[in-house]
């Protein structure tokens, strides 16, 4: 063991020394609202502590170990931003893999992904754009993709919930276009009686009904009346009716068949650009040589405000995957196993987090298996906050009543910044709350219960609670 890791078990053993107490009362009114929603007092856990302070002034059940659900995400991104800067980009490198003679490729292009969860509809476009600048308009042979940044990935979409169409559900890939996803936006047309129907992209070799009929009914349940037909990777269909009462809506949907998505797209593009491929698109290495140019994502600092801002589990589950790409030695595969461990062994340098009270399942939350304390999500945002990148990463959190997640919160406005965290049994937030007094909090709360969701009251009134600190000091 390091003498870094013995400081840093010293040190959480002084802190939690200075905290030790037994569970502290909840205050009234978080307490009536966990009465209101059926939830035991013992199902919240809680860490209020000023910024900065050695014990906190709230805790209950803090050393509980908890499911955070997507406040797992503070772990992910922090390490991050800690381990690689907040100005990192990732590189997506292109090779022209032959010689290019009056606008012909007489060879392969080919991408190599590096873990980019940014490239998305318009990104890949330009990155496609780049290649036409080269002076490129067919290639003669074929688009090859390497996704060996990543190891392939084990299981299912439909291994978490069932719901494999859920654009959440979607599995990290080294080479991640457009988050293997498409969006159906139906505007209605009352004078024709139906509602035009749009894809987001078009899909190579995927016809999609242009139309629905319109329906009087009320906008309630209207993606179930759409009675779609979306499991087919070659035809999307809509037999029922679109209530002219929704107005234009969208549904984002994960494509029923995700390896095939890549090639079905950049087909797409490189054709709508006035391309020609004479070749196939396929999985394969890229070149020892230098690449002919990298597309660069935005620097992590504005990635990792999206996956915080709204909770996104497809991008975070890139940047976890990333972490363990870009640092172990020698370069392999990443895995979901060696993402763990360094995010297991950061968590220790830097916190001297027990093993048995950290147990990690993926980088996004959105797992029934993951486990952390109040307590220890309580340490990392004090040292978040005394670290190099707190800018960064406070700045990320959704911002009460203003964005995000949070832009609901009956909170005032702008005093809290908080990371929220849902799944079907768990509610949580955990951030920073800015007090009447001008004093600053870490604030963390999970309530870990079958009636988790109609708690959220009671989360909100821990928030106000520590808001309202001037009235609780003399």
């Amino acid at each position: 063991m390091s003498l870094r890791t013995v400081t840093a078990w010293l040190a959480a053993a002084l802190w939690a020394g200075a905290g030790a107490a037994v569970a502290q009362a909840l205050p009234g009114e978080v307490a009536r609202e966990l009465q209101r929603a059926r939830v035991p007092a013992e199902a919240m856990a809680v860490v209020v502590q000023e910024v900065g302070a050695a014990a906190p002034l709230l805790q209950h059940h803090a050393r509980d170990a908890v499911n955070p659900a997507s406040l797992t995400k503070l772990l992910t991104t922090y390490a991050a931003l800690d381990l690689l800067g907040p100005a990192w980009t990732w590189r997506t490198g292109v090779w022209l893999d032959g010689p290019v003679r009056d606008g012909v490729l007489d060879g392969a292009l080919v991408i190599r992904g590096s873990g980019d969860p940014t490239l998305t509809l318009e990104r890949t476009w330009l990155l496609l754009e780049r290649v036409r600048q080269l002076g490129v308009r067919e290639i003669r042979g074929d688009i090859v993709l390497d996704r060996s940044a990543f190891a392939e990935a084990q299981g299912t979409p439909a291994d978490f919930d069932g719901e494999w169409l859920r654009p959440y559900n979607v599995q990290p890939d080294a080479l991640l276009l457009n988050y293997k996803a498409v969006t159906y936006r139906f505007v209605p047309d009352a004078a024709r009686g139906v509602a035009r129907v749009g894809a987001e992209p078009l899909l190579d070799g995927v016809t999609v009904d242009a139309e629905v009929p319109l329906s009087r009914e009320v906008c309630g349940d209207w993606r179930g009346g759409l009675k779609a037909t979306l499991d087919d990777p070659q035809r999307v269909r809509f037999e029922g009716s679109y209530p002219l009462a929704c107005g234009e809506r969208s549904w984002p949907v994960a494509y029923p068949d995700p390896a095939s998505y890549n090639a079905r797209l950049l087909r797409a593009l490189w054709r709508a650009g006035g391309g020609r491929l004479a070749g196939t698109v396929r999985d394969g290495a890229a070149p020892a040589a230098p690449p002919s140019f990298e597309f660069e994502s935005p620097p992590l600092a504005a990635v990792v405000r999206d996956i915080n801002k709204f909770s996104n589990n497809v991008m975070a589950q890139q940047l976890f995957l990333t972490l363990a790409a870009q640092t172990q030695t020698p370069r392999a595969p990443a895995t979901p196993q060696a993402a763990r461990d360094l995010l297991t062994r950061w968590a220790i340098e830097r916190f001297g987090e027990p093993d048995g009270a950290l147990r990690l399942d993926n980088g996004s939350g959105l797992s029934r298996e993951t486990r952390l304390t109040a307590h220890s999500l309580a340490r990392l945002l004090q040292a978040a906050w005394a670290s190099p990148v707190m800018s960064e990463l406070m700045s990320s959190l959704p911002a009460s009543g203003v964005d995000g997640t949070l832009r609901r919160s009956r909170a005032q406005p702008g005093r809290a910044h908080l990371k929220t965290g849902s799944l079907r049994d768990v509610a949580a937030v955990a951030g920073y709350v800015l007090g009447t007094s001008g004093r600053r909090y870490v604030l963390v709360a999970v309530v870990q219960h079958a009636n988790a969701q109609a708690a959220r009251p009671a989360l909100d009134a821990l928030v106000q609670w520590t808001l309202d600190d001037a009235a609780r000091r003399p």
